[in-house]
């Protein structure tokens, strides 16, 4: 009953994984399948789904429930990921998108917010599922909302970093400013950085680099996929409060005198 629920679109895994870095597309169907995810996004510039006559990635998951989410990665302006993505859906149909404008290319591949931004207002009224790429700022992501988008993905730290969450509070901050799914994206290295996303409150996460380049992509998405799972249980069980001191685990009045 705990579903993701992004716009039109329902999911019942909060992972969502990324298709590039891998050997190969084979590698790609593998791991996804063994996270669990029931998203995987694609970088349309780079990898094929529009092309019939060249292998094309979108065959390798025709026989699963997996929606395949195309990303704008390579976009550096509003005009070229508004473009991008109004072909996409022309060559196949695909209208639920991740929208990333990046704006430094060469070091932190941070987003350009003030594209993203503009890009998102456009590709709202043209009727496409949105979730944006963008900093870890609660103002951004709520300007984000007002433009039309259905959910914001903060970075955790810079793109393929493996850093973790770098900056918690933000995760917080943004989720209490917004009342779309959070999903947070970029930075993530192993299990327990997904775990500890969703113990702060993030809806869900996505992640590419962690598992395509681990040592056993395979075991890593699976470890992903429980990390997410345990993060969001401890998340609706709602953890004890930190205290600097001790608190005994059994009461200490009335105890059998000796």
């Amino acid at each position: 009953m705990d579903k993701l629920q992004i716009g039109k679109y329902s999911f019942n895994s909060r992972l969502i994984v990324g298709s590039g870095k891998y050997p190969d597309f084979q590698t790609t169907r593998d791991a996804t399948l063994a996270s669990g995810a029931e998203m995987i996004t694609v970088a349309v510039r780079r990898v094929n789904i529009t092309n019939p006559n060249e292998e094309n990635l979108m065959d390798y998951f025709k026989d699963t429930n997996i929606q395949i989410l195309p990303n704008s990665a390579g976009c550096t302006t509003a005009d070229e990921a508004i473009a991008t993505f109004r072909m996409v859906r022309e060559a196949t149909g695909i209208d639920i998108i991740k929208l990333e404008v990046i704006g430094d290319t060469q070091k932190t591949l941070y987003p350009d917010v003030v594209e993203t931004l503009k890009a998102a207002e456009v590709l709202a009224k043209d009727g496409f599922t949105i979730m944006a790429y963008t900093n870890d700022d609660p103002i951004m992501a709520k300007k984000l909302e007002d433009a039309g988008v259905h959910a914001v993905m903060p970075l955790a730290a810079p793109i393929g970093s493996g850093l973790g969450i770098q900056n918690r509070y933000n995760v917080v901050f943004v989720k209490e400013a917004v009342s779309l799914p959070v999903i947070v994206d970029a930075g993530v290295g192993t299990a327990s950085d997904a775990s500890i996303a969703m113990e702060l409150g993030a809806d869900g996460v996505l992640t590419n680099t962690a598992i395509a380049q681990a040592k056993d992509p395979i075991k890593m998405a699976e470890a992903m996929r429980y990390g997410v799972q345990a993060g969001r249980l401890a998340y609706l069980a709602g953890r004890i409060p930190k205290k600097p001191y001790a608190t005994a685990s059994s009461p200490v009045d009335g105890l059998i005198q000796f």
